[in-house]
């Protein structure tokens, strides 16, 4: 399978090459020349199937050359019981006829981005270890990439991580799992500015091609494929758990910041699985919920903080890849979008005659305020005795308010409360639950540096670490 560039001018390549290189050298996005089609037949064999079995069917299109027994191997060395408690590894809780939660966040740093991290650190030490090489990672994260992403490449063999958060803005708990981490392949770096900042950074130095050459730069962020096609396999195991026919549609509501979770549930759709709706859901950083009500991509000049803060994201990456299949995957107007998004800060598809077409996607939105997850949180506590972070919360609002008749609905869980204890309290009146193992986080040493928000400051830091071994 080839892969290519949303931009149309890098060559293309297999998935070995861009599980390693992240961002295209022309800036783009990857994406496959054509969406493997899954069958209604497959469908009906993979019911029943434990959760690495059927990560192995979908990841296998997307990955051909690698050979069967080894992505097996790797697979179910990732997703398995010791890992993410049981061999289920994403369960689904039905909340109420028709209404169910897709469970997440059971993985070693209790968020959804571990299920792709697990699989992520695990195919990159595979890759690398015949090249004899290194692969440096650089990375930004809102709160949960972050942890996730070094959990799972701690330690591992040929790889380095720089890993950017934005100073002073993620919860005790999040920071306590990134910042407590003392590996010598881990950096953390705390940037004076916000998300958008730090990916805008990442994005800064993986496009330029000399940096990224001489670091052997790499990327976890959802702007690596690898990572995506991932999070597909999660869509097509809460369909299979929810349906009992081969064509049932059901409707996903999905916690959205920079639209990479939800944009694995658009790959799943056009793969050919019965997803009615993609449900986006923002909090108060509505910049994807205004794109999907009005066309109109306006990113703002910086994120509001909320209780919601891994979401707090005004420039979402993946949207790149949508808008790409959007415009026919024609890369010349999609690099004249971008570039007018570039010089005028916003693009408004309304005008372009694929907006009128936009509605086969299956996508709609909603956006959720701080008062909302508080009544949100207490409503699932009240009614099911189910705590939900304010994330999810989020979720489960937008979902509940497109929910249709007769389609089933599936919120996904995007992180335990544990980590995001002050907006629990407030709305529960007390902490939340914490799982086994996670007593005294907070308390641990920390290691991190801060720096500003300068590319130019990141090169020489990153340079001289590695210098210096």
């Amino acid at each position: 399978m080839d892969y290519i560039s949303t931009r149309g001018r890098s060559a293309a390549a297999s998935f070995s090459h861009i599980a390693l290189d992240g961002l295209a050298p022309d800036a783009g996005l990857y994406v496959p020349r054509e969406y493997p089609q899954v069958s209604a037949e497959e469908l009906r064999r993979w019911r029943g199937l434990p959760y690495a079995a059927l990560a192995f069917e979908i990841l296998r299109k997307f990955a051909p050359e690698l050979p069967a027994p080894a992505l097996k191997t790797l697979l179910d060395d990732a997703y398995n019981a010791p890992v993410f408690g049981s061999d289920e590894v994403t369960p689904v809780h039905t909340l109420e006829r028709g209404v169910h939660l897709l469970r997440l966040s059971h993985g070693p740093t209790l968020a959804f981005k571990d299920i792709a991290m697990q699989w992520l650190g695990r195919l990159f030490e595979h890759l690398l270890a015949p090249q004899d090489r290194e692969l440096t990672i650089l990375g930004a994260t809102s709160g949960d990439t972050g942890s996730a992403a070094e959990h799972a490449l701690r330690g591992r063999r040929g790889l380095r991580v720089f890993m950017l958060s934005p100073h002073g803005r993620m919860s005790p708990f999040q920071r306590a799992q990134m910042y407590s981490l003392h590996d010598a392949n881990i950096v953390n770096l705390a940037v004076d500015g916000s998300f958008d900042d730090c990916q805008a950074l990442v994005k800064t130095l993986s496009a330029d091609l000399g940096f990224r050459q001489r670091m052997q730069l790499g990327a976890v962020n959802s702007i690596n494929w690898a990572r995506l096609a991932a999070q597909v396999v999660y869509y097509f195991k809460a369909w299979l758990a929810v349906t009992t026919g081969d064509s049932e549609p059901v409707s996903f509501a999905v916690p959205s910041g920079n639209f990479g979770n939800v944009c694995a549930g658009h790959v799943a759709r056009c793969m050919g699985l019965p997803i009615h709706r993609l449900i986006v859901a923002t909090n108060e950083n509505d910049v994807l919920d205004e794109f999907f009500r009005t066309g109109r991509y306006r990113p703002r000049t910086t994120a509001r903080e909320t209780s919601s803060p891994s979401m707090d994201i005004s420039r979402a990456s993946n949207l790149e890849r949508f808008v790409f299949d959007l415009v026919g995957r024609d890369a010349e107007r999609l690099r004249a979008l971008w570039a007018r998004l570039a010089s005028e800060g916003e693009i408004d598809l309304s005008r372009e005659a694929c907006w009128a077409e936009a509605s086969r996607f299956g996508f709609v939105s909603g956006a959720s305020t701080h008062a909302d997850r508080l009544q949100t949180i207490r409503a699932l506590w009240r009614r099911h005795g189910i705590e939900i972070d304010p994330h999810t919360a989020d979720g489960v609002h937008v979902g509940l308010q497109h929910r249709e008749p007769g389609v089933p609905l599936v919120c996904l869980e995007t992180a335990l409360p544990v980590k995001f204890e002050a907006t629990m309290v407030e709305a529960l009146g007390r902490p939340p639950m914490r799982p086994a193992g996670f007593d005294g986080l907070e308390s641990l040493p920390q290691r991190f540096t801060r720096i500003a928000n300068d590319a130019e400051a990141l090169r020489r830091l990153m340079l001289d670490h590695t210098a210096r071994g």
